[in-house]
């Protein structure tokens, strides 16, 4: 029986997600393994927004998460974290949240982005009017234009006037390059090292205003193996947890394997070549072309035609149609594995071939309970 197959798959609904928990493990581990010591990983929780995976994280050592959201903050802080980066930046009413989230969690060290003198200043004056101290890190975009302050001599002023801030603590630099996707390491790394190289006279800077190197929190998934090699940074990778397609079959020297699937089943077969699941862009990552969204691993010949909200519609060779029965199983993996756990309201955790529990994807929701 392959990975993925269940022993007796009619105990779980369809479509489902299934979190493969020893690969999950395995995948832990080898984001240990990569980073030298589980203290230079600072992961997303992003991919997974699962308080049980942030505990097999925690059991392997590491002890700082990085996350999107107040509910994502919240859910890790749940689960034991006492280190945590909303690596975002705050404005209006989520200003608010965090600091209700640092009053239901005393003992948790909460921080987040900050690239513009405005929006610092509202949050040094909104942290003094609660009588605290906001700990941040400088966002830096060097080249995905996203967020972040451009790497210009302004960057400079930008420290300089946070550093005067009396309700601003200065935590350190965050930079995510994940418009850096070149295939081939080599290459992969050349153009990484080009846009870090970009933050240098900032960190000398700094380097010389503290009197030590500043905290870097550098690249996601894709920069991984390439970062590691600057022992100055923190790491902070996400998708390599559950791994997904369009990872797995972009870069290379990432060891990780695929842990989350989708168990869908045969609802139709219309006319002769085609099939329909119930897969359809409910319960599956929408971004991408209909054809580069779900890779099937237990069949072949097939081509994604269409999709709808809960129908994925299948082209296949009319020998292939003559083998394939309403209610077939078949197992699929996302192209983008993030943004598809966040469609579920719970994954069946897999071992050894069968369901043993259900783990609730708290953070896929905006609010939890702040």
């Amino acid at each position: 029986m392959t990975w993925f197959q269940l022993k007796d798959p009619e105990k779980v609904i369809s479509p489902s997600l299934l979190f493969y928990k020893d690969r999950i493990e395995n995948n832990i581990r080898g984001m240990v393994n990569i980073a030298g010591t589980a203290d230079r990983l600072i992961p997303h929780v992003k991919t997974h927004k699962t308080g049980e995976i942030v505990k097999m994280q925690l059991d392997q050592g590491i002890s700082k998460f990085k996350c999107a959201t107040i509910a994502e903050a919240e859910m890790v802080a749940d689960a034991g974290a006492k280190w945590i980066l909303i690596a975002y930046q705050l404005v209006g009413p989520n200003i608010d949240r965090l600091f209700r989230l640092r009053e239901k969690f005393p003992d948790v060290s909460f921080s987040s982005l900050i690239d513009n003198e405005t929006t610092a200043t509202e949050l040094d004056s909104l942290s003094a009017a609660k009588g605290v101290t906001s700990s941040i890190f400088i966002d830096v975009n060097n080249g995905m234009n996203r967020s972040g302050h451009a790497t210009d001599v302004s960057l400079l002023s930008l420290y300089r006037f946070i550093s005067a801030l009396p309700n601003i603590s200065f935590a350190g630099i965050h930079v995510y390059d994940g418009h850096i996707r070149n295939p081939e390491f080599s290459e992969r790394k050349l153009v990484a090292d080009e846009a870090y190289d970009q933050l240098l006279p900032l960190l000398d800077l700094i380097k010389n205003d503290l009197g030590h190197e500043p905290m870097i929190i550098a690249g996601g998934s894709p920069s991984f193996t390439v970062h590691v090699l600057r022992p100055e940074v923190f790491l902070s990778p996400g998708t390599n947890v559950l791994w997904d397609w369009g990872y797995g079959d972009r870069f290379d020297g990432q060891p990780f394997q695929h842990a989350a699937v989708i168990l869908t089943r045969v609802i139709s077969k219309p006319v002769e070549g085609i099939v329909t699941i119930d897969l359809g862009h409910k319960a599956i990552s929408a971004e991408n072309p209909v054809e580069n969204r779900l890779r099937i691993l237990n069949l072949s010949g097939y081509t994604v035609q269409s999709q709808s909200e809960e129908h994925g519609v299948l082209e296949v060779s009319n020998d292939i149609w003559d083998t394939i029965n309403i209610g077939d199983v078949f197992y699929a993996i996302p192209y983008h594995v993030c943004p598809t756990v966040a469609l579920h309201d719970f994954a069946t955790v897999i071992e050894n071939n069968e369901p043993v529990a259900e783990w609730k994807i708290v953070a896929r929701n905006r609010r939890i309970t702040i």
